[in-house]
């Protein structure tokens, strides 16, 4: 389940932890035996887009599916002596190497397990992470085994066979026989293939770049990781700053008020001496309530500089922050650098094993800080709602 899903994320298919949870209860409940429902039940808590359907179809049965290659069949056990006689004279005139093919393919064996891990290896399949490449990976394992020289050896086998004395009809069901073999083969490396390229992008770690964070819970970022996310919301916060600044800029010279207009002209006789223009949008205030605890530390962190980034657009910025207690850290962010201002704060209220105190905090808010809120604040809490 665990590298079918992190194949999945791999394959372009946006899967959050919570659903990734969801899938996992989900199969608690219908269980495995009955393939159609497991699969539906995976299905429905893992894909919400259409688009990702045909990966989910692709992958499903590279990891649950048991049924095998078609099993092939053991030719030389319906020849009588003296076909077998003619089919060694036959074969002695091909090379080694095709010789030893065409003599698996009569016996109907299938390709090892170390057969086909030197093919691949062979073929650079142990570096292949992307479903696209299952069909060209196999066409090279083909080639490997010289594929296109056993078919056309198969076709002059025939041929000589019957030079030899076998009857048309029968030289040709060998043929056949053969024929359907191969294909056999043919398709047992391409689900090998499809196998360990599926491997392979289950064991791929997220690409570096901010959509391989998108699914990643907080608690396992690196430092690397939280440096990246650093920068992306400062790049965020640099577009935000840009877009309501044009904003406001726009609202200077805002759209005609005609009411007002009108009302503010009844003196001139209705001529439209004094315009009259919306007025501008006032700037909001922000009060931010932050959980600081280990779970949501980082979280925390990334909306501190995300605020205080845009503070020239926000009216006033009341920020909070609390474990067990609720203080008031707005002083810690004037006139300082912004990284190390939230360092100051982590550091002063280490997380620990203490209870997180939600009900608590806001009832410190309540009776300390409600002047802080009015009709023009946008009030946040950032937490996960433990108490």
């Amino acid at each position: 389940m665990i590298k079918f899903i992190a194949a999945l994320r791999a394959g372009g298919v946006r899967i959050s932890l919570a659903e990734s949870e969801d899938a996992f209860r989900a199969t608690q409940e219908v269980g495995v035996k009955n393939r159609e429902v497991f699969k539906l039940g995976l299905r429905s808590t893992l894909i919400k887009e259409a688009q990702d359907l045909g990966v989910f179809e692709e992958m499903f049965p590279l990891f649950f599916d048991t049924a095998e290659t078609p099993p092939l069949l053991d030719v030389t056990k319906d020849l009588t002596p003296e076909e077998s006689e003619m089919l060694a004279k036959v074969l002695r005139q091909f090379t080694n190497e095709l010789r030893k093919m065409l003599e698996k393919l009569m016996r109907g064996e299938q390709l090892s397990q170390e057969e086909m891990d030197k093919l691949g290896q062979f073929v650079g399949l142990d570096h292949a992470d992307d479903m696209r490449y299952r069909e060209w990976m196999a066409r090279r394992m083909e080639q490997a085994l010289n594929f296109r020289e056993v078919r056309e050896a198969i076709e002059e086998l025939a041929q000589l066979l019957q030079q030899l004395g076998m009857n048309k009809e029968r030289s040709e069901q060998l043929r056949q026989l053969l024929h359907s073999n191969q294909e056999a083969l043919e398709d047992q490396l391409r689900q090998y293939a499809g196998q360990r390229i599926a491997d392979n992008m289950s064991e791929k770690r997220p690409d570096d770049n901010i959509d391989g964070l998108m699914n990643q819970p907080f608690n396992s970022l690196s430092d690397k990781d939280m440096e990246m996310l650093r920068k992306e919301v400062k790049r965020l916060a640099a577009a935000l700053r840009t877009r309501i600044a044009l904003r406001q800029k726009r609202a200077k010279t805002g759209q005609l008020d005609a009411k007002a207009t009108i009302r503010a002209n009844l003196k001139h006789g209705n001529v439209p001496i004094d315009i009259k223009r919306h007025d501008r949008t006032l700037k909001p205030k922000v009060v931010v309530v932050c959980d600081i605890s280990t779970s949501m530390r980082y979280c925390s962190e990334l909306m501190l500089n995300l605020l205080f980034s845009i503070q020239d657009q926000i009216s006033k910025t009341y920020a909070f922050a609390f474990i067990d207690h609720l203080e008031f850290i707005t002083p810690d962010f004037d006139g300082k650098d912004m990284q190390s201002s939230v360092t100051k704060v982590l550091e002063r209220m280490p997380s620990g094993y203490y209870n997180t105190d939600l009900g608590g905090s806001l009832e410190t808010f309540s009776d300390d800080y409600m002047d802080t809120v009015d009709g023009r604040t946008i009030f946040i809490v950032v937490g996960d709602g433990r108490n």
